[in-house]
């Protein structure tokens, strides 16, 4: 098994789109890549923290690989927008890969070229690429979010449509 960092806004959405994907045996929601040990939600949605809500992905490689990972995570999220994810504004909402080891960063480096120079979005991507630092799982309040909430408004406004991207955009990945 591997592991993998990602931070696309919120984690109830990308936690809800990677827990269908195959190949998947765990995704936390957490923090990354901020200057304080065991940051609470309040102070990282404060911004007072510099942490990105992310996720931590464990995989099985041989079902899934990395760059498949990072084709749903680009796809599932706005990777042009700096600092948000539609109404969710702020540093902690930042899209970022953060990557684990060299052959992680050069796959990210090497797909997000590849997306641009094909032009696939707009708008240029603002994805950071950067070393990850300590994943600090969020409370568990927010585990499992989307799966035990989906009445509510956010996750059929915000979540739902990210999660149907993924039922059609990438059937063959889909548990």
């Amino acid at each position: 098994m591997k592991k993998a960092i990602l931070a696309g806004g919120c984690f109830w959405c990308t936690e809800a789109v990677f827990q269908r994907v195959k190949g998947i045996a765990n995704v936390r929601s957490g923090f990354c890549g901020g200057h304080i040990k065991n940051p609470p939600y309040r102070e990282v949605v404060q911004g007072r923290t510099g942490h990105a809500e992310a996720i931590e992905i464990t995989y099985d490689p041989e079902q899934i690989t990395f760059k498949q990972l990072l084709q749903v995570f680009m796809a599932t999220h706005d990777p042009t927008t700096l600092n948000r994810q539609g109404y969710d504004v702020g540093t902690h909402y930042r899209s970022a890969i953060l990557f684990l080891d060299e052959e992680q960063e050069q796959i990210a480096r090497s797909y997000v070229k590849e997306l641009e120079e094909i032009g696939t979005f707009t708008d240029p991507i603002v994805t950071e690429i950067a070393p990850a630092t300590v994943f600090y799982p969020a409370e568990e309040i927010h585990d499992n979010y989307y799966n035990n909430n989906r009445e509510q408004g956010y996750c059929q406004i915000i979540i739902d449509p990210k999660i149907k991207k993924l039922m059609t955009g990438f059937k063959e990945l889909v548990k």
